[in-house]
Formats: structure tokens, sequence, C-alpha cells
């Protein structure tokens, strides 16, 4: 028989003690973005058409409501609803007999803010003497459940708990009795499977299976009303004693094969913490993330957006009318504090957001360039350089313009484009040096129908030469069939500046 979890509430894995705190507390702000990526989009009104499309991300519904209203596409995570949600990951066993594992699902459970006036009757909006406004507006509550279980438990058969949140309504009078809010929720109910699997004395596979196991809407039953029971922007932390992580994104090379045998569906796990700290704690996300995901130490506050580009959003915030503004507050609590704290952030709080650019942290200076490389400090000195017919060595093969090469991109994090090109082949166009003496092909792909297009106006893909395996004989390369772009690139995809894209 499943064992109940106890639900807790709004406060965050940061704000509470337990034994969860050291493993979970590091990653606290992080799985806050995620778990409110979405819930509101700037400008922060119910009527912008912005916030009209919601809960786009982690969101588990009863199966039945799901199988009846179209099939779901395993392990295409974020690209349809579904009823269930796989993490599979690997961990080091550093500590045999006294390793345990912990879990945490987290997620939002949709609660309906209803404006009811004097006569209790339902109506969208609501003024009262002291000229608030009140909305009706879907909200959401946070919710958590966790478990901590011995990995020898796992690896006999495992554990399933219930992850759940009772159903409720809050009544709130307005003041000087001009009606009242009414705050209704339906019951969630899903279950949390955790198993393990021995690969090697040291090393094992971890399961975390969640799924919605509440009954169903009605087959046709729109998707709105059916959110009222499902798990929105569901997203698990895994952390543990006497056991390590293994990056999914960039596993050591012993660990390839059982890293590509893990089957993750609907959600992206990525390892917690910083790079310097031991792989304890791993974040299984249903949007794209890097391993040790940060948000930016100079963001004041959440903004709702799990890129946190607070500059961008600070602006827009501040343009919003005045009677926008009203209708934002009147919106949602956490949209009135995201105002609040916008109206009177400090000019040095705000200077602080602009420009930030983590790359250039102080470091030793440079050693002298090598006698055959020009200095790109000085007037001229890259005259000798020529992307269209300069080549680098690869693997003992001279690659330059025209060489042919299979695209084996890694170290890179999450970055989608990596996923997508990867194994793909291409043919080298250019062979570029930046200025701090790193060197990148621009390369277009063979199966790309666009290829000659791209290459006339100079778009390309970029890779470092430690990311491509030469095709083809070895030996000096054909000469290019398109001319070189004359700017130097940024990873992947970069235009030119020429005047066909001066034009558009």
């Amino acid at each position: 028989m499943a064992e109940a979890v106890v639900e807790t509430g709004a406060e965050s894995a940061a704000t509470r003690g337990g034994a969860d705190l050291p493993v979970f507390e590091q990653l606290s702000a992080v799985a806050d973005a995620v778990l409110y990526e979405g819930y509101l989009l700037y400008p922060y009104r119910r009527s912008s058409a912005k916030n009209r499309v919601r809960w786009q991300f982690g969101v588990l519904f009863p199966r039945d409501w799901v199988e009846s209203d179209g099939p779901v596409v395993p392990g295409v995570s974020g690209s349809a609803d579904s009823w269930y949600q796989q993490t599979e990951c690997l961990l080091r066993v550093r500590r045999p007999d006294s390793a345990r594992v912990r879990v945490r699902i987290r997620y939002l459970q949709m609660q309906r803010k209803q404006v009811e006036d004097t006569g209790q009757r339902p109506v969208e909006s609501l003024r009262t003497d002291d000229g608030t406004a009140h909305l009706t507006f879907d909200e959401a509550v946070p919710r958590e459940a966790g478990i901590e279980v011995p990995l020898d438990e796992l690896l006999r058969g495992g554990r399933t708990v219930v992850v759940g949140a009772a159903a409720g309504e809050d009544i709130e009078p307005l003041p000087g009795g001009a009606g009242r809010v009414v705050r209704r929720r339906e019951e969630v109910r899903a279950e949390t499977t955790v198993t393990a699997e021995r690969l090697s004395d040291d090393l094992c596979r971890l399961r975390v299976r969640t799924a919605n196991t509440a009954p169903a809407p009605a087959p046709r039953t729109p998707r709105e009303e059916a959110l009222r029971r499902a798990l929105i922007a569901t997203h698990t932390l895994i952390g543990g004693d006497g056991v390590e992580f293994v990056s999914l994104i960039d596993p050591p090379t012993d660990l390839e094969a059982p890293t590509r045998a893990c089957r993750n569906e609907f959600t992206f796990p990525v390892l917690g913490g910083t790079a310097e700290d031991t792989a304890r704690v791993l974040l299984s996300a249903p949007i794209i993330l890097p391993d040790h995901p940060q948000v930016a130490p100079e963001s004041p506050g959440d903004l709702h957006d799990a890129a946190e580009i607070d500059e961008i959003l600070t602006l827009r915030t501040m343009l919003l009318t005045d009677e926008e503004k009203r209708e934002a507050r009147a919106t949602d609590p956490r949209a009135a504090a995201i105002l609040d704290r916008v109206d009177t952030m400090p000019q040095e709080v705000f200077e602080r957001l602009h420009g930030a650019v983590r790359s250039l942290a102080p470091s030793a200076p440079p050693a002298p360039a090598p006698a055959d490389r020009p200095s790109w400090w000085q007037e001229g000195a890259d005259d000798g350089l020529s992307p269209s017919t300069d080549t680098v060595l690869v693997d003992g093969v001279r690659l330059g313009g025209g060489s042919r090469v299979r695209l084996r991109p890694r170290g890179r994090g999450a970055d989608a484009q990596d996923m997508f090109l990867a194994g793909r082949t291409a043919e080298v166009a250019a062979v570029f040096h930046d200025v701090d003496g790193s060197v990148h092909l621009a390369v277009t792909l063979d199966d790309d129908p666009a290829a000659e297009l791209h290459s006339w106006y100079g778009r390309f893909h970029y890779f470092r030469p430690d990311e491509l395996e030469p095709l083809g004989p070895a030996g000096s390369p054909d000469e290019p069939s398109a001319p070189a772009p004359a700017a130097a690139p940024s990873r992947h995809t970069t235009d030119s500046e020429t005047p066909a894209a001066e034009a558009e």
C-alpha cells in the first residue's frame, strides 16, 4: 500500500528546517524560478494577451483525460500535456551501508479566485470604496511532498508515496461590505514511485516517476477546467547521503553508455549547486537548464521568468500606465509585489542589472603571443589571417574551407543546438581566430536544404576543432564553394553584417 506523505504549503526549502535543508537549500532560488516559470508574464495584468495562455510547463493531468484528448509522445518533454513525469539518473554509491536518497516533489495547485458582489453573485471585477480593484483570476498555491528512503530499500523494490493536496475554500470579505473574494481548490491526487537498479558495485540507476491519479473530468472538458485537478510546473529535487550524482549532460567517458540508457520523459535532470561542489543534489525540471543552474546574483527578486532577464522586464514594468498598474495589482499578489519592488528600486540596484559579464572575472595576465601568431591588440595585426584559406589540424587532418566533417559537440551544457546537431555531417566554410586565441570553424549542414542560402548571406554554425570529426582523406582542403562571412562569429548561428542583412 502506498505510504501517505504530509503536504507542505507556501514555504520554500530554504525557509524550513529538517533533514532536507542542507541538501536542497542551494537550489531553492532556481527551483522557485522553475515553479513559477510562466505563472505571470509581463506586463503582469489579467487583460494582457501574454497572460491568457498559462501553465505550459510540467503539467500532469488525470490520465484518462489526457488519453481521451489525444496521444502523448513519450520522451518529448514539454511538447504535450502528460499524466506522468519520469526521471532516471545515475548515482555513485560512496557509503553502501548507510546510503540514503531524498526526493522532493514540487508543483502548483490551481486556485480559482472568484470575486462576488454583495448578493454573492459572481462578477469579473469589483472596486471598493477606497478605490482598490479586485479581479476574478486563476491563482496557484505552491505544494511540496518529500520522501527519504535507504538506498537498499529502493534496490529491493522501491517505495510508492501518495502526493496530493486537498480541496478547499477560503472566503475573504471585502472592506466596507462591498462583497467578497472566494478562493476554491479542487483535490489534486498523485503517486510518486522511487526505485533503483544496481549497475555495478558502486553505480546505480535511480528512477522517480510521478503520475496523476485523480479522477478524470469528462473527455471533452476544456483544458482550463481540467487544470483544476492537475499538478502544474511539476519538478523534482533529488539528494542523498553517501551518494553522488552523475551529469547526464556531460558524463564521464566510461559512463556514456549507461547515461544514454536513462529514460527521462517530460523532464530534464541537471546537477545542482556549483561546479566546485560534489554532485550531492539533482534538479529534474520540465524546462531545459544547464548543469549547476544559478539565478543571477544581481537579480533583486523573482520576476516569474526563469531566464531572469531583469533589466528588460523591469523597464517594461516601469512603462506601464497608472491604470495598467492598478489592474496588475488587482490581478495577483505576486504581481503587486513585483510592482512595489520596481517602483521603489534604488538607482544603484537598477544599474547593477545592466551589462553583467561573468566571463570577465579577474585572471592572470595573458602569456605573450607565439612568434607565428600576430598580436590581436595591435592595429593591422590580423592582416595575415584569411578565414577562407586558413586551416587547422584536427586528428592529423588539415581542415579548412570545403572540408567535410561530422559534428561532435560536447561540454556545452544543455545547449539545444548541440542536442539536435550531434552526429550530423557538415562542410567547413571558414576558419576563424578570435581575440583570445581560440579557433572556431564555420560550417553548413549537409542535409540543410537552405545551406546554399545560408552560405550566401553568411549564416553558419560554429564549432571548436575538438568538436569536429574529419571525414574523407587527409590532405589539403578544396577551395570553399561559398564566400566566407566577414564578421567574427559567436557560438553557433550568427549573421554577418552583409548588405542583405542590413536591408532586412
